[in-house]
């Protein structure tokens, strides 16, 4: 089982690298492209093949993706940073705090 598993694993890792899903961005909006173009097709191929009746029109579109990876990455980058820049200031606030509260018990 372990080996059949690997082997499926390392196929999918094989055919994201051969379709350019591994590449930059642009050989990943290429991919999607092509897959949108390709699927279709190919599915109305195979609805064809097990004798389904399947029209066109009952497929669901393709879903359209606005999402930029690069922008999200760079959004936690700065969120990140903007938090590590903070931190000491807050850790001197939360500390000062956390004094006066022990004072205030032991009074």
């Amino acid at each position: 089982r372990f080996l059949i598993k690997g082997g499926l694993a390392g196929a999918a890792v094989y055919v994201a690298y051969d379709q350019g899903l591994l590449g930059s961005g642009t050989q990943g909006a290429e991919a999607l492209k092509k897959a949108q173009e390709t699927l279709p097709p190919a599915i109305q191929e195979w609805t064809n093949y097990l004798g389904w009746e399947v029209r066109a029109a009952q497929l669901p579109p393709t879903p359209k993706f606005d999402f930029s990876l690069s922008d999200s990455w760079n959004k936690g980058v700065h969120t990140v940073m903007s938090a590590l820049s903070v931190a000491p200031t807050r850790a001197c606030e939360y500390t000062m705090e956390g004094w006066k509260y022990v004072k205030d018990l032991v009074k």
